[in-house]
């Protein structure tokens, strides 16, 4: 067996690296702790940081879309643990961002809810 010690981070590539970038930071509040233009390959990265955890945002000239409907194999959704579900989605609506019906899980009976980031990728927010 493998020993690892954490996710070392998530990367996310967008079609519109600004629009993503603005959507991660502005909206979820993640903070940009380093950023570049990387010319040999058209390419924008950004290092976002949450708590320390890091989410690494690309930009590539023409990426092909993302299957998520119906479920696709690979990576389904990116989830973050929020302490109050329904002031998130309350703030989220006044950013005009709908979330989806906020759904019971069923195992843990646990709230939680979806919303897309600009490039149709799903986010989930799952209530502590």
């Amino acid at each position: 067996m493998i020993a690892l010690n954490k996710v070392h981070h998530i990367a996310i590539l967008s079609s519109d690296y600004e629009k993503s970038k603005a959507f991660y930071t502005t909206v979820l509040g993640l903070k940009v702790i380093h950023e570049e233009y990387r010319e040999e390959r058209q390419s924008y990265k950004a290092d976002l940081s949450l708590n320390g955890d890091i989410i690494e945002l690309f930009s590539f000239p023409n990426p092909p879309k993302r299957v998520s409907r119906p479920e696709a194999a690979g990576l389904r959704h990116l989830a973050f643990e929020v302490d109050d579900l329904t002031t998130v989605v309350e703030t989220l609506q006044k950013q005009h961002i709908l979330a989806e019906a906020i759904r019971i899980d069923e195992t843990t009976g646990k709230r939680f809810t979806f919303i897309f980031d600009p490039d149709n990728l799903p986010i989930e927010f799952y209530e502590k």
